[in-house]
């Protein structure tokens, strides 16, 4: 835990940590403010309810997300991304965005609208391939998400903890060399886009 940090910092990050191992369900205020090194008391003078930290995890994780993506493509560009710099913040937030999604989450589900709407603009303007830029960008981002459900089997297949820097540089190359190379030839393409 960063020293640094406000309590009020301290206090998100333990409940985002927790939310994403245990589900909003499976994390009580006591768990939290034990996580952060405060007392209960604490955390209901700064959020108030459990739902009120809830939502403001996921608008800091929504936020930050956005904002690394504003850093890493809008600025630095793909072709000079680190990896490995990367993982240790996009990670935890990738995660607990996905769990509150799985949650039912009206902000994190936003969020994925929000990414579709950013890929399909993308896609608009970057030569993607497609009659339906809304459906290729929704599945691009579905599948992308995936990998965060299926963490546990994915660890497993792999033998490797995804939070670890090697684990995530690992799975990044997979979408790189995916997203890089065509699985069907055009022939084959022209076919299954057929309406039969």
């Amino acid at each position: 835990m960063n020293d640094d940090l406000t309590a009020r910092a301290r206090i998100r990050d333990a409940a985002i940590k927790l939310f994403t191992e245990r589900g909003i369900e499976g994390a009580s205020i006591r768990d939290i403010a034990t996580e952060a090194g405060v007392s209960s008391g604490l955390v209901r003078h700064h959020f108030g309810s459990k739902e009120a930290l809830r939502a403001a995890c996921d608008t800091y994780a929504r936020d930050r997300m956005f904002e690394l993506s504003r850093e890493l493509i809008d600025e630095q560009g793909l072709e000079n991304v680190n990896v490995g710099t990367v993982q240790p913040v996009a990670f935890p937030l990738q995660t607990y965005l996905v769990r509150s999604m799985m949650d039912g989450s009206e902000t994190a589900s936003a969020l994925f609208l929000q990414t579709v709407e950013y890929g399909e603009e993308w896609a608009k303007t970057h030569g993607v391939v497609t009659d339906d830029f809304r459906a290729w960008s929704a599945v691009i981002t579905a599948m992308k998400l995936g990998v965060y459900v299926l963490r546990e089997q994915l660890e497993l297949a792999l033998g490797e903890d995804l939070a670890s820097t090697s684990g995530y540089t690992r799975l990044n190359r997979a979408f790189v060399d995916i997203f890089s190379h065509p699985l069907l030839t055009p022939e084959q393409a022209k076919n299954l886009r057929k309406d039969h």
